[in-house]
């Protein structure tokens, strides 16, 4: 593929072979491309496609969503729907503005398909992500956030580290991701607890209803690792639903190690959270069962190793409803959500 073979190398050769400044380098391209309508209006004409859905009673023009981690701060909103997203997720943002963890931090395992990050929720935060999208306007498609918990934030404290970001991005959101989840901050984890969680949704449920008034209050996911237990996982679809939770999003990078290809064995040993293809199985797994736990009850966003249409198909025969791209789009480019689209559109569900 011509991805593959020349533009993924060349990025890598003009950036030092470094995967952050690939990363930062094609933000800031798809940054400027955002104000640039003519482009945009190519680049729908050629990746785009129509396979409308209604999910969470939102309209979505095709299941096939940006991750969040791809777009933090949100500066490439209106390019991403451009390059065939149905719906974009930006974040995990957090109240504070925070660097992250020290570099480096962002790893690919190209023979592995796989990408072991440890970034620390680096970010601008809610404030400057709720004025960007004042003055910027939210993309044609549906908006996802993800929020976390600040780094300098004590566990005890988070509850309102969350409602500070859920109030002031409230306006823009159509849909709040809660990460209780990611393996790189620590104690985050700690929130997906039964008494932890519980208190974090029903502060969250109070707060959103509040907020929305006498209009129906914007739908709240929880995204979950893939690391946990059955039982533990059963623990927390109870709180969920409990807590009037909207969805859930399945699921999160990994601590396991494996599936890494050989050759790759010492790159693996990196600190972080590890996604893509070793996922693939492990992500099902996890919706197949929050799906069968719940009796269909709670609405799935799939995530986690999806490389191809086949892989999207299979997260929607387990229960998702919709499907997240981002280790695979990172890697292959914006083919594969062409490709992915496209034969899921094909498809009857």
């Amino acid at each position: 593929m011509l991805f593959d073979k020349i533009v993924r190398p060349a990025l890598y050769r003009v950036s030092g072979s470094d995967p952050e400044t690939v990363h930062e380098r094609t933000i800031g391209t798809l940054a400027r491309l955002s104000r640039v309508s003519p482009a945009l209006a190519a680049l729908g004409r050629v990746y785009r496609t129509d396979d409308p859905v209604t999910f969470l009673g939102l309209r979505f023009p095709n299941r096939v969503g940006l991750a969040a981690g791809m777009d933090k701060n949100g500066r490439a909103l209106h390019a991403w729907p451009a390059l065939g997203f149905g719906f974009v997720e930006v974040g995990t943002v957090t109240r504070y503005p925070q660097p992250g963890n020290d570099k480096p931090r962002l790893f690919t395992l190209t023979e592995t398909d796989a990408v072991i990050n440890r970034m620390g929720f680096n970010n601008e935060g809610a404030e400057a992500l709720a004025a960007r999208l004042a003055a910027t306007g939210k993309p044609p498609v549906p908006l996802g956030v993800s929020i976390g918990k600040s780094k300098v934030t004590p566990l005890d404290e988070a509850v309102e580290d969350y409602r500070f970001s859920l109030r002031a991005l409230y306006p823009y959101a159509d849909y709040f991701a809660i990460n209780v989840s990611s393996p790189n901050t620590p104690g985050l984890r700690a929130l997906q607890d039964k008494s932890a969680l519980a208190e974090l949704l029903a502060e969250l449920r109070k707060t959103s209803a509040e907020l929305a008034g006498d209009a129906k209050p914007t739908p709240v996911l929880v995204k979950v690792a893939p690391d946990l237990s059955d039982e533990a996982l059963a623990e927390l679809l109870e709180v969920c639903l409990e807590h009037g939770v909207a969805g859930l999003i399945a699921t999160n990078t990994t601590l396991s190690r494996e599936g890494i290809a050989p050759t790759e064995a010492a790159v693996g040993e990196q600190a972080g959270g590890l996604s893509g293809r070793p996922l693939t199985a492990r992500a099902v797994e996890v919706v197949r069962f929050v799906h069968g736990e719940t009796g269909g009850k709670l609405p799935i966003i799939g995530v986690g190793g999806i490389f191809d249409a086949g892989a999207a198909a299979r997260m929607l025969d387990a229960g998702a409803g919709l499907v997240q791209l981002y280790t695979g789009f990172a890697l292959h480019g914006p083919g594969l959500v062409k490709r992915v689209a496209r034969g899921l559109a094909a498809r009857p569900y």
